[in-house]
């Protein structure tokens, strides 16, 4: 089991993620709806997983990352991407990211990611 923490500024995607990895044993010990608000919490909770999607407004998930790893390098986040994102797939294994996730969501596939990094 992991702690995670869901940044999405989608409602919607927060949820399902929740469901999934809650019903796979997982613990979701915090959401939030940007990459300012995920990085704040992320420095609050200190969770073990931080699911983080690339889109979003104020910060997007690729500075919320950098900024993560800035202050803590053994950090794990797992990129959330739309189809087509190649080039900030690319930044983001720069930046540090572990592994990435594609809407729509596969839920064997999101456990078989967070397993894998926990």
């Amino acid at each position: 089991m992991a702690k995670i923490l869901i940044v999405d500024d989608s409602k919607t995607s927060r949820k399902i993620l929740r469901n999934i990895l809650e019903e796979n044993g997982h613990e979701v010990v915090g959401e939030a709806v940007n990459g300012k608000d995920g990085l704040e919490k992320y420095q609050e909770i200190k969770p073990e997983i931080v699911t983080m999607d690339i889109t979003m407004p104020v910060m997007d998930g690729l500075e919320a990352l950098r900024n993560i790893m800035d202050m803590d390098k053994t950090a794990k986040v797992v990129m959330v991407t739309a189809a087509g994102q190649k080039t900030k797939i690319v930044d983001a294994v720069k930046y540090g990211a572990s592994e990435f996730l594609t809407k729509p969501f596969e839920a064997n596939q999101i456990i078989e990611i967070i397993n894998q990094i926990k």
